[in-house]
């Protein structure tokens, strides 16, 4: 059953951590924005387009994207992923449109390496999400987790809260494992409006979770969508971490398999095999995947608050400001 928990820390926090601009300021920002996607250096997954990150550079774009006037959503990148998009268009549209796409997998470090990102690592989505939690520069943001079975995300959110007393989770919604109704779709995105997290974590899996945030960004009242998969379960214990020496080999799938082999066998048996091969013609050269880049910057105009900036609905709407599609190999 679905439901949605709102929650306070001790001091009954419930605000947004934006850094706003003036309306000269807010063009010239959009334009700096604009020029930032079509010039920032990316590796090509079969046409997808990933950011050559690591920990610390992630984090640093996480921090930049805060403190501009736009929202979006990030999308953690892996084999699967890259598979799905190649048979779901709606995928790769939500991977074109992604604010940061961050390389969530030694293959997809591996690719970089070979096209020239040396400073290319592994940022699994459980990593990014505790080390944004763990740092004290994120402490004045709020955060808002949807996803997992019923219990875990208000478990995690317990969790988060004893471990890193600092963080202000506002609230929590354990989805249903269907599309939202009409009726559950408009309770979220009054709760959203009303708790207004600076960050919201869906951990629904891929592609849904991308699909997801492609779909809610521009009738949420957020910063930033993080599509984490596996991470509410990895944190709460449901899913055992490896050593860092499987990772670093690019086994932690097998580990992963070994754990839960009735539900991932089919997909790790439809796209490993197939993913080696279209790679290894891409990297010959003997087939070409072109990158489309199609991001969406929405825009608010914030009223006058107090302290921390306030989206209002009525005060500030909206604006969708798209920068053409355009191929890179």
């Amino acid at each position: 059953m679905s439901k949605i928990v709102p929650t306070r820390n001790c001091a009954g926090h419930i605000g947004s951590g934006v850094t706003t601009s003036d309306s000269q300021g807010g063009k010239t920002d959009r334009a700096h924005f604009m020029r930032l996607v079509e010039t920032r250096p990316h590796a090509n997954l079969l046409g997808v387009h990933v950011e050559p990150l690591d920990m610390e550079r992630a984090v640093a774009r996480v921090g930049d994207a805060l403190n501009k006037p736009h929202k979006g959503y990030v999308c953690m990148i892996g084999v699967h992923g890259i598979m799905e998009a190649q048979r779901n268009p709606n995928l790769a549209a939500a991977y074109a449109s992604a604010l940061i796409t961050v390389p969530d997998g030694m293959p997809a470090v591996w690719v970089g390496h070979w096209q020239g990102h040396e400073e290319m690592q592994r940022v699994a989505g459980p990593d990014l999400m505790l080390e944004i939690f763990r740092r004290k520069e994120f402490a004045g943001y709020t955060h808002f987790l949807y996803g997992g079975k019923e219990g875990i995300a208000e478990e995690l959110a317990a969790n988060f809260k004893q471990r890193f007393p600092h963080a202000h989770i506002v609230g929590t919604h354990t989805p249903p494992f269907r599309d939202l109704t009409h009726d559950e779709e408009e309770n979220l995105i009054a709760t959203i409006r009303n708790l207004k997290p600076d960050i919201i974590w869906v951990g629904i899996s891929t592609p849904k979770q991308e699909l997801f945030m492609r779909r809610y960004l521009p009738r949420l009242e957020t910063r930033l969508m993080f599509g984490v998969g596996a991470a509410f379960d990895f944190h709460t214990g449901r899913i055992q971490d490896c050593a860092e020496w499987i990772k670093r080999a690019g086994l932690q799938w097998f580990h992963r398999l070994m754990q839960d082999p009735r539900h991932l066998w089919r997909r790790y048996l439809r796209n490993n095999p197939a993913f080696l091969w279209r790679i290894a013609l891409q990297l010959a050269g003997l087939r070409s995947y072109p990158t489309t880049r199609a991001v969406h910057a929405i825009e608010f105009t914030p009223r006058p608050a107090r302290g921390r900036a306030n989206f209002s609905q009525n005060k500030g709407q909206p604006a969708a400001v798209r920068i053409q599609p355009e191929s890179i190999e």
